[in-house]
């Protein structure tokens, strides 16, 4: 078996297309690096390289070569970085981005404690419902609500929502409540990412679906502002249990069409690559994936 050292230097050098640029990002010197490249091609009993004044280039059997050791080679070195960085505490700088349901009080208590069980890291938080791009935006995880229609990234299933259909006792009085879901037509309703203030809506009750068109007087891109404004009494609207559960209990909601619900909402923790993780994020999946979130339900 050829040496690995000496395997990583065919490999630098075939992506430098040149000994000294090669030799100069291993600290190796040039002659050095001629030697040991020799030796590998001795061993193997085949020219990998063919070499000029100007440039090096491989040979066919040399690129057949490169194309088999390179992805291996690569594995090596981050299993080799993974083991050094497990010696040290997880550091530097973390990029989250959140949508707004997790500017709630619970995450950021959350995300006080990971801090203080990690002081080396520091935390740059972007709540928004914009999905961004996370390596464009140069972000290291989010957390997402709903189907993910971008499937280059890696997602970690966290668990479930559920949402509830509820109003406000204001808005009832004197008002005729839904028996069935088909009834939600004839009700204003205050609804989340609306266009022209009309949406459809999907409820489900055991193996039942239901599909049924709203509108109302007000629709938001944020479910605080639709929490609010049923609240107020300005329609019926589809809220996490989050929104709603405290508010049943006090009388300041009603549940309506209680055997329904909307489909189950996955939630994931998403990042760019699952290769070479750093540990600042391990770390963060792994108390993410512990945290017992009243935001959604685990699987």
């Amino acid at each position: 078996m050829a040496d690995l050292d000496n395997v990583l230097i065919f490999v630098k050098v075939a992506q430098y297309e040149s000994i000294s640029r090669a030799a100069r990002s291993l600290g190796m010197p040039i002659s050095t690096v001629s030697r040991r490249l020799s030796g590998l091609e001795s061993q193997l009993g085949v020219t990998l390289l063919r070499r000029t004044t100007r440039r090096v280039s491989l040979t066919a059997q040399g690129r057949e070569y490169f194309n088999e050791c390179q992805e291996p080679l690569s594995l090596l070195q981050d299993a080799e970085r993974v083991l050094t960085q497990a010696q040290k505490a997880p550091e530097g700088l973390l990029r989250i981005t959140v949508p707004v349901v997790l500017s709630d009080e619970s995450f950021l208590q959350f995300l006080s404690g990971f801090m203080r069980a990690h002081p080396r890291i520091r935390i740059d938080l972007h709540i928004t419902n914009t999905f961004l791009d996370l390596i464009a935006e140069n972000v290291d995880v989010a957390v997402r609500f709903g189907d993910l229609a971008d499937s280059s990234v890696v997602a970690k299933r966290l668990g479930q929502n559920v949402r509830y259909v509820v109003a406000a006792p204001e808005y009832l009085k004197g008002r005729e409540r839904p028996a069935e879901p088909a009834d939600l037509a004839r009700h204003e309703c205050v609804m989340l990412n609306a266009k022209n203030n009309e949406t459809h809506w999907v409820l489900v009750s055991g193996r039942r679906k239901a599909h049924v068109q709203v509108s109302g007087p007000i629709s938001s891109r944020d479910l605080h502002t639709v929490s609010t404004f049923v609240l107020r009494g300005h329609g019926i609207g589809i809220l996490p249990s989050i929104y709603c559960d405290e508010h049943i209990a006090r009388g300041r909601l009603v549940r309506l069409l209680p055997k329904w619900s909307s489909p189950p909402i996955a939630v994931f923790a998403v990042y760019p690559s699952r290769k070479f993780l750093p540990l600042r994020l391990s770390a963060f999946l792994e108390a993410l994936a512990a945290w017992r979130s009243p935001l959604w339900i685990k699987d």
